[in-house]
């Protein structure tokens, strides 16, 4: 059983969907950075939430 769930994002400089797996317990309320898996332009993605309620955001690095 997989702890992780799948998570789809457009990257904030390319436009183009991402997908992570987030770790609900160890993620959520964690600011992380990590590269678009198109463009490799750094992006600041924080998890808010759990299960139904999650939601991820996505920035530039530099805003």
């Amino acid at each position: 059983m997989s702890l992780a769930t799948p998570a789809l994002f457009h990257c904030p400089y390319c436009m183009e969907p991402n997908e992570v797996e987030i770790d609900e317990v160890n993620d959520a309320g964690q600011t992380q950075v990590l590269d678009c898996q198109v463009c490799c332009q750094p992006i600041e993605m924080t998890v808010h939430g759990r299960g139904e309620d999650m939601t991820v955001e996505v920035r530039q690095e530099n805003e």
